[in-house]
């Protein structure tokens, strides 16, 4: 597992504990949105490597042998950060329509 991968699935985390936090009622509860925001912080990650066309998000070996520069951390963090109040968020509105 690459850092790049560590660094989205725990800002994934944290966006998805954030997003709960301000949408109170999307909210899945602490462990729910930890796990969404884990969830969707690793995929939201690597759906914006692909997207910034370095790949950065799905280094191997070699990737990982090259170190992190300051733009992938930030790319890590923003991808995995959104991706995982995104999916919060979508988790959330799905649960909220399923108990109507």
């Amino acid at each position: 597992m690459g850092m790049d991968l560590i660094i989205q699935i725990i800002a994934g985390l944290l966006g998805g504990n954030a997003a709960g936090g301000l949408l109170k009622n999307l909210s899945l509860g602490t462990a729910g949105n930890s796990v969404a925001g884990a969830v969707g912080g690793g995929l939201g990650g690597v759906l914006m490597g692909m997207l910034g066309g370095d790949g950065a998000a799905v280094a191997g070996a070699a990737g990982a042998a090259s170190g992190l520069d300051i733009g992938s951390i930030i790319q890590s963090v923003a991808g995995g950060g959104v991706g995982g109040a995104v999916l919060t968020a979508i988790l959330g509105l799905v649960k909220k329509a399923l108990v109507k």
